[in-house]
Order: C-alpha cells, then structure tokens, then sequence
C-alpha cells in the first residue's frame, strides 16, 4: 500500500477494498495479541490441537479484515488461497477449521479469562498510537449507536419497554434486549422512532485522525451519561497524561455529573445543552444585583442592556478567556472589544481601561459554564467534530459489518466486537505506517518532445 504524500497519517480513503497479501501480513503483525493466544494456549491444555487457536483467531481477524459476511466465506477463501492459508499457520486445506470449531472459539473468546485479554489487547494498540503520534487524542468525540443482535435459545428477551432492567447470563454479560431511540425536534415533539434489538456501543474517537481512544459494549438498557465514566477512564490510560483537550458529544450526556467528570479530569466539554427552561429565556447573572446590567441566556452566554438607549438594545458580551487558576470565565464590553461607539459606555466603561469586565465562576453552574463556552466559534467548530465518530460508526457497521446481526448469544457477540474493534486500530496503524510518495499522477508527458506524443 503506497499513499500520495499529501494524505492524512490515517488515510481511510486509502484502505484497500481487497487487501494485498503484503498489507494482510502487515495487518497481522500489528495485532498485539501475545497475551491472548498464550491465555486461549493455556486455557486449551493438553486437549486436541486439530485446530491450533492461532489459526482459529486468524480466521476470526481475517473474515473481519476481508469483509466476510460469515465465517463460512472467509474459510472458502482460505482453502483456495494457498497464500493467505501459510499467513496465519495452515499448511494446506485440510487444516482449513470447520464452522462448528469456529462457533466453539467465538463461546471461548468472550468469556473470561480471555474478554479481559481482547481488551488488553485493544488498549495496547491504542497505546502504542498514543506515543507514536504527538496529538493522538487530543481532541475527542464520542457517541453511542445501536447494534442488532440474536439472542442464544433459552435466554430472556427483555423488550425495550421494560424500564432499565439489564438481564446477565452466567458469564456476567448482559443478554441482547429490545432498545427505544426518541428523536425530538427544537419543541420536543417525537419526529422519529428508532427500534432495535441487541446492544448499545459507546465510542470515543480522535476528531482529527478518526481512530477509537475507548470503547465500551453494553445493554440498550444504559444510558450515554452512564456508560461516560468508564469512557473516560479508558481514554485516559490508553494516553499519555494530559493528552485529552476537550470532547464533544451530544445532548445525551448533558447532565451536572458528566460536566463534573469532565471538569476534574480538566477536560473542556463541548456539549450541547438540553433546553429545560419552559418560559424562560434569560436570567440575571448571580452576584449581581438590580442595578446590574448584565444577564445570561440558557446556554451561559452574557449579555448586557443598554439602557439609555430607546428602546432598549441588548449586546451579546465579548468573551476573552478561560481562567482556569480562578475557575472563571473572563468576558468584556463589546464595544471596547470590538471598537463601537456605545451609548451606555460612559456608564459601563467609566475610568476604566479595557472597559467593563465580569468574570463568571464555573462552580455556579457548569452545566450552563463550561470551559468552552457555547456561545463562540470555537465551540460550533469543535462540536462539528463530532461528524468523525459517525464516519467511525458507520465504517464499522457498512465496512466491518458490525450491526450485521448474525453472532448468536452475549459471549459470541461480546468477542466478535472485540476482535472487530482490534481490526480497526490495526488497520489504522498500517496506515499511519504505510510508505508515503510523491511520484508524477501519470506517466504519461504532455511535452511536445515526449515520445508518446511523437
């Protein structure tokens, strides 16, 4: 794989639809799977070895990394593929595994010891990309997006309807349930009703570089705001500390607990905010009393009245800078900002240099006053990165088949993810080290002394 110079470090586009052997090679030598394979070695004794587990995982990466709807095709493949059979350890058809003895490892893989190992795995490879690459992580997205699923025969089917109960099975997974999505407009009436049946999955992914930070699988059940800490903590020991900026996500995780998560790890949220004011469109800034004119709208911004002017005009306040040893938001006059001429100036800006100042401590609300405030460009163009981690979803469900619903039961199901959120971060570091060039687009010459021509 050869990408033009003037590519991304993770060139999605380039991604080969059918990959080379060379770029399969480079694809599995990327997969930190060592633990795993010694834990599946260990977990298998002394038993029948038909089948080593290294070929077994192999198939299972390969029918992910090759876009195999299922197992079966992938195995087809191998069989007439002498090549891609000597990749992961077969010597020659016959130690092609059947289905049953894929089925049998999908059960093993997502139960413990080894869903731990998948993890450790995941999160090796996300470390590696975190110290290679100087921003990896900086700025974050994150989401949540459904996943279809079939339940295992004789296990509970939990409708969607049915609160927020989680049913586990034996290995402590939650099984597949039914799943309800609301999408309101600005007045919160139901514009659209989305149904499922299976999981939910949390992502949090690099706005630049489109690659996942943390993953978390879970029941349709738990709600974004819930699934936030975990997200979290996973970010941040896959980065090097003080790696993470800000992340934006969407109104599902507005609440005061995720803005106080995200305050203590000294994160900057970009999140849009629920309106919950009915018949309310602003309030007086608290500290200030009547004679003030200063005032904040439900998304924090300030403003302030002049009123000696009729009728009476109201500005929106110029916001200067985060404080973050004070914990305040810093914000000025705007027309000594921004250079106008204002009515209310000789009131306002009387014997003073930069003219009015306030200053907002975030404990008041931070809901209402992140670090980031709603009301400025930098916010609309950090909250527009959320747009990444939708590409990275449906990479995952159209490319990788993820929402493909064909994995039986929890166990099955949780591997699979697994391995498919590895061949992502895999992928994604053979591209960062594919080999960059900058050759002519063409051989062809349009010089008048070009043999073509002549």
């Amino acid at each position: 794989m050869r990408i033009p110079i003037a590519k991304s470090l993770f060139a999605w586009d380039q991604l080969e639809d059918s990959p080379s052997i060379h770029t399969i090679r480079e694809f599995l030598a990327s997969v930190a799977d060592a633990t795993l394979l010694r834990g599946l070695r260990e977990h298998r004794g002394k038993g029948r070895n038909d089948y080593p587990v290294h070929v077994l995982w192999g198939v299972v990466l390969l029918t992910i990394a090759l876009r195999h709807p299922t197992f079966e095709g992938c195995m087809a493949e191998l069989r007439r593929n002498d090549q891609l059979r000597l990749l992961i350890g077969i010597t020659d058809e016959d130690g092609v595994p059947p289905k049953w003895s894929l089925s049998r490892f999908l059960q093993v893989l997502g139960t413990e010891p080894h869903l731990p190992h998948l993890e450790e795995c995941l999160n090796t490879m996300i470390q590696r990309l975190g110290v290679a690459v100087p921003d990896f992580g900086k700025d974050l997205a994150g989401d949540s997006s459904t996943l279809n699923a079939r339940p295992a025969p004789g296990s509970p089917r939990v409708p969607a309807d049915d609160g927020t109960k989680i049913e586990l099975d034996e290995h402590g997974l939650p099984h597949p349930a039914g799943g309800r999505k609301e999408y309101t407009d600005d007045d919160g009436k139901v514009q659209k009703v989305l149904e499922w049946f299976g999981y939910k999955f949390h992502l949090l992914v690099d706005v630049k570089h489109e690659v996942i930070v943390a993953a978390r699988l879970t029941s349709t059940k738990t709600a974004d705001c819930d699934a936030l800490p975990d997200l979290v903590a996973q970010a941040q020991a896959n980065l090097p500390a003080g790696r993470m900026e800000t992340l934006a996500y969407d109104k599902a995780c507005d609440t005061q607990a995720a803005h106080q998560l995200l305050h203590d790890a000294e994160i900057k949220p970009v999140i849009q905010i629920r309106q919950l004011w009915k018949n309310q469109t602003e309030q007086m800034l608290p500290g200030h009393g009547a004679e003030s004119n200063v005032v904040h709208d439900e998304q924090g911004t300030l403003y302030c009245y002049d009123t000696t002017s009729q009728p009476i005009v109201k500005h929106r306040m110029s916001y200067v800078g985060h404080e973050p040893a004070k914990g305040t938001l810093k914000y000025r006059c705007p027309a000594m900002h921004e250079g106008w001429s204002c009515p209310m100036s000789a009131v306002c800006n009387a014997g003073k240099t930069y003219g009015k100042t306030v200053r907002v401590p975030q404990e008041i609300d931070l809901r209402r006053f992140p670090a980031l405030p709603r009301g400025t460009l930098k916010f609309e163009r950090m909250y527009n990165g959320r747009t990444s981690v939708e590409r990275v979803n449906s990479r995952m469900k159209m490319f990788w088949g993820s929402d493909d619903g064909t994995i039986t039961g929890a166990p099955r199901f949780f591997g699979f993810m697994h391995a498919l959120l590895i061949v992502h971060v895999a992928f994604a570091t053979v591209l960062a080290s594919a080999p960059r060039h900058d050759g002519t687009l063409s051989k062809a010459s349009l010089s008048v002394n070009s043999p073509e021509i002549l």
